[in-house]
């Protein structure tokens, strides 16, 4: 059994080069983006919707953060390898019907808008009252599917980035913020 021994945060803080965004400053925009759902949602007890693993961290403080009635269900999918790069598998489905109700699909980090598309259309094929977009980390950059956001966190640059969520062959994910890997921790691999 070849497994790594697991190490502290701050072991971890160790591999970043730099921090983009502070713990600070993800919890007070967590925080400015639950005020806004909860009085736009009110009296609406919305679903929020989720994509496993890495939206965790973040649907955790939002929901913190909402003062209004929520539901909350997830996602999760899975990448077709080659040759069906690009393609999508949805591996968990939603455990209630949304037809009729008012979804807020919360993501952590949209690049391409690829899979979101696929998920949106799928979700919107069940016939929701209304289905909107919050995101946490945008990198319009690479965008190449124009999704609508009505919430949106932070514009990242288009570099790589690890925590709050998160990862780098799933590690970094616990870290409180978010940061930028030292280049040798690419070179491990």
């Amino acid at each position: 059994m070849n497994q790594e021994a697991p190490r502290a945060v701050s072991d971890l803080s160790n591999e970043i080069k730099e921090i983009v965004i502070t713990a600070d400053q993800l919890q007070q925009r967590v925080r400015e983006l639950g005020s806004l759902i909860s009085k736009d949602y009110d009296g609406k007890n919305p679903v929020l919707v989720g994509v496993l693993k890495g939206v965790v961290f973040f649907m955790a403080d939002l929901l913190r953060a909402i003062t209004i009635p929520t539901e909350l269900d997830f996602l999760s999918v899975a990448h077709y390898a080659f040759p069906h790069q690009g393609s999508v598998r949805l591996v968990k489905d939603l455990e209630a019907p949304i037809q009729g109700r008012h979804v807020l699909f919360v993501e952590d980090v949209i690049d391409t808008g690829l899979t979101l598309n696929y998920l949106l259309n799928t979700l919107r094929a069940r016939g929701p009252a209304s289905l909107e977009v919050c995101v946490l980390f945008n990198k319009n950059r690479t965008r190449l599917i124009d999704i609508p956001l009505k919430y949106k966190g932070f514009d990242l640059p288009d570099r790589f980035v690890v925590g709050y969520g998160l990862d780098y062959h799933e590690k970094y994910r616990n870290l409180p913020y978010i940061g930028l890997l030292k280049p040798h921790i690419f070179h491990k691999d």
